[in-house]
């Protein structure tokens, strides 16, 4: 059963993993007000204009998906994750840095705007 909201999909996932994914969730929302809520791709997605960042479980980790300029911006502080074009796997069962999706998220918002700024 495909998901309609991100509370259905999370609701869906193991208990374990769900408070990791409302604390995420709840990370984004604060680094992008703004931002509506929904899914695409059947993952959660926050929508400002275009999607702004996805994410959704997997078996061994949390997918990020900000973009391939965000994984290219943030490369650095991305060096201790498994990353690809747009996409960044935090691994369960180690410390998830919320302080680093919050500056993603607050760049892709900002990168965002100044698209906007110049259309």
């Amino acid at each position: 059963m495909k998901p309609n909201s991100i509370d259905e999909y999370i609701a869906t996932q193991p208990e374990d993993v769900r408070p990791l994914l409302q604390s995420i969730r709840e990370t984004i929302r604060a680094a992008a007000p703004e931002a509506t809520e929904k899914i695409s791709w059947q993952m959660p997605t926050f929508w400002q204009g275009e999607n702004l960042i996805h994410f959704a479980v997997f078996k061994k980790h949390i997918g990020l998906f900000p973009g391939g300029e965000a994984t290219s911006e943030f490369a650095e502080r991305l060096a201790g994750y498994k990353t690809s074009k747009g996409a960044i796997q935090l691994p369960l069962g180690k410390p998830i840095d919320y302080k680093l999706i919050t500056d993603i998220v607050r760049w892709r918002v900002k990168r965002k705007a100044k698209e906007s700024d110049t259309l």
